[in-house]
């Protein structure tokens, strides 16, 4: 019985953690980025979609990190004192990717809400 309660009260918290919001993390509107590159609004746009489902769409300027690489390999293309928009496939997978980026001191971070790439 114990152990039911235990694996239930980790279950909770990792629905919560889910959930929770990532302080600094600001979203927009898809609609913003169409006809839009990333030297006209001046920041990274950050792509953590799988390398495939880049391939199949992706904003013109976007870099590809996957979200389990993004910890390992973010220096190569990004810098702390740059804002970064975030493009994923889920409001959990952009959360993820911003709490990665702030672990590394990002303070401007934007995330698109909703299907950006149709």
């Amino acid at each position: 019985m114990p152990i039911l309660f235990l694996l239930l009260s980790f279950a909770f918290l990792w629905w919560i953690r889910m959930l929770w919001p990532v302080k600094g993390l600001s979203f927009v509107d898809p609609k913003v980025l169409k006809g839009v590159s990333d030297v006209q609004i001046n920041l990274k746009m950050l792509d953590v979609r799988d390398a495939v489902e880049y391939q199949k769409c992706h904003i013109d300027g976007s870099i590809n990190i996957s979200l389990g690489r993004l910890p390992f390999v973010w220096k190569k293309e990004l810098s702390p004192n740059q804002p970064v928009l975030v493009l994923a496939d889920s409001g959990y997978k952009s959360k993820r990717a911003a709490r990665v980026l702030k672990r590394q001191g990002f303070r401007e971070i934007y995330a698109v809400r909703g299907e950006y790439c149709a």
